[in-house]
Formats: structure tokens, sequence, C-alpha cells
């Protein structure tokens, strides 16, 4: 396949990768996306997110509301690792996740330029924390019908994807000398019990999704080996299957006296549209497809393992990346012809 000479995929996605965009260092990114979209004919927005940083919409001029859009986002998770490559794969941070969709997306929208089917371009920062452009961007719909968004799927059609349940169980006691414990009250202790009975809960299971899963990630607090904890924290994330209604009366429930939990961020279990002749698969990650409610109807799906991205060997098959081309554009164009 023969694309205009100034889209190298594979160059493009290099070229994104050597510019840091950790999750709220996104300006220089955007910026360049912003630029090489005016190059090619693109009216181009910078859609003001927070501080310097902006989400990208990319549109044609006579076109500014597209029935279909093609997105994902600039943000990677740190450390910053530039690009490299083998006669394969190219490496680097956002390699898969994102920055390598972003390169088929532009590809895929100028193939379909070049057959007259004008597709909108929107690229958005703060995915991998909180999702905060998608929501800037979700006050501002344009009209879109259908919305395809770009996450390592395997460049396969997601039916589903888990949501994310954080949650914080605080545990507090009073500080003693370590030489006389029974003069304080072990926020620590307090913590393990209630960390433990959590740990005993039935997760939900769900058909078509599997179970809903738990992670403790992170664990803190103390003040020194000498002195009884008067403060303990404990960080958990679910990967939810389902409505929480149930899951947070038990969590609640479970943590009893000992903790105090608190429900700091839900993304929600979603289903989603597929089309015919493109292997399915289940997401066991979260997207920016629930904050993009007025976008459309949503599609998931894109090059890439999830396995590989948010680590240091994180890399793209050049394969799958070009494949991920003729995925885009022909998706886009059996969504299109049922309008």
């Amino acid at each position: 396949m023969r694309y205009p000479s100034w889209m190298d995929v594979l160059a493009l996605t290099r070229k994104l990768i050597d510019i840091e965009s950790t999750t709220g260092r996104e300006a220089a990114v955007g910026a360049a996306l912003a630029d090489q979209l005016t190059q090619v004919g693109y009216d181009v927005e910078r859609m003001p997110v927070e501080d310097d940083r902006f989400n990208v919409l990319g549109t044609h001029p006579q076109h500014p509301r597209p029935e279909l859009v093609l997105s994902t986002h600039m943000d990677t998770v740190p450390p910053f690792i530039p690009s490299s490559e083998t006669a394969d794969r190219i490496h680097g941070r956002g390699s898969c996740d994102a920055k390598g969709i972003i390169a088929a997306q532009i590809a895929a929208a100028e193939k379909l330029k070049l057959q007259g089917i004008y597709v909108g371009l929107l690229f958005l920062v703060g995915e991998e924390r909180d999702s905060q452009g998608a929501q800037v961007a979700n006050r501002q719909p344009r009209g879109s019908k259908f919305l395809i968004n770009g996450e390592p799927t395997e460049n396969k059609l997601a039916v589903a994807s888990k949501g994310s349940l954080r949650v914080e169980l605080v545990a507090r006691g009073r500080m003693a000398h370590s030489a006389y414990p029974q003069l304080g009250e072990s926020a620590i202790e307090k913590l393990l019990d209630a960390v433990e009975n959590v740990r005993k809960l039935k997760l939900p299971t769900n058909p078509k999704a599997g179970p809903c899963t738990l992670n403790i990630g992170l664990l803190e607090g103390g003040r020194a080996p000498n002195v009884i904890p008067d403060y303990a924290c404990a960080h958990l994330l679910y990967r939810l299957v389902g409505p929480t209604d149930e899951l947070r009366r038990q969590i609640i429930a479970a943590a009893g006296e000992k903790a105090d939990p608190s429900f700091i961020l839900e993304i929600p279990y979603m289903e989603f549209a597929t089309v015919p002749g493109i292997e399915t698969m289940i997401a066991a990650f979260t997207t920016d497809i629930p904050a993009l409610t007025n976008w459309g109807q949503p599609l998931l799906i894109g090059p890439g393992s999830i396995h590989v991205a948010h680590t240091e060997g994180e890399y793209i098959e050049k394969r799958a990346l070009l494949e991920a081309v003729d995925l885009y554009a022909g998706v886009a164009r059996q969504l299109l012809s049922r309008v």
C-alpha cells in the first residue's frame, strides 16, 4: 500500500515516541500533532484542558462535523523511554500505548480522504490517570455517530472492557512508644485485618467478561520502627465486570470497624458494537470510552498487545501497525455505510 510521501507510519510513530508526554506533560506532543495535521490540510482545534495541556481535534475544512471520529490518547505512563527499532518492532514508551495507534489513525484518515470519506481525529490528554481530556471533550461533542477508540487489542475488536473501582482503606490508631504497645493502638495491625477480610470477599463473574479481580497496589503508614503507628492506608483497585452497588456494600461490611473505605474513582464496565469479519476479544483494562458518551456509538480496536504496555520493554510489531491502518479504514467504511 502506498501513502503520500509524508505519511510514513513507522517514522511518525518514532517521532511521537521521542516526544516525552507522561501524563501532565502532553503539551509538546499535542503541539507536534497539531502541526502535523495542519500541514496535511486539517482544521485543527486545540481544546484547552488544564494549564498548557490541550486535546487535539482535527477535521476536514469542508466536513467540520464528521459522522465518525478516530480517537486515542497522547499521554503515557512514566518513565519516558525513547524510541528504538529492530527489523520487526518499534520499541519505546507509547509505542503500543498509544503513539503507534495515533500514527495508524492519521494514516487511516488520509487513506479514507483519498476515497472521498472524511473522518475526524481526536487525540486526548490524561487517559492514563483520570481521563481528564476525555471529560473535557465530552462537554464539546460535534455530533459524530461513531467513535472508534484506539487501545492495544492486538487488532481485535473488543466486545467489552472491564471497568475499575479505586478504593482507599484508611485505619487510624494511637501513637505510643513501641516498648509499651499496650499504651497505643496500631493502625497497621487494624489495616492488615481489614485488608484480609476484604481479600476473602467472593467477587462477581460476568459470563461475557469473566471475573472481577482485585489488586492491592499500595500499602503505606507508620512513622518509625519504634513507634506504634497511628495511621495506615491501603490502595485497592478492582477490575469491574458489572455494577458496583453490592460490591461497595460488601467492602464496607468487610472493613467493619477496622478501617474506613473511601471510593475514589469508578469507571464502569462497558460493552461495545462490533462489525462482521474481525476477530473479537475482551479488554480487561479501562479506556477513555466511558468519558466520551457524547461522541457516538463506541468501538474499541488497536494494534499492539496490552501485555507489553506499561513495561520497560514496550514495543509494537511493525506489521501489526501497518495492518491497523487498513483495519481502521475498513471498520470506518462499514460503519458509515449504515448511515
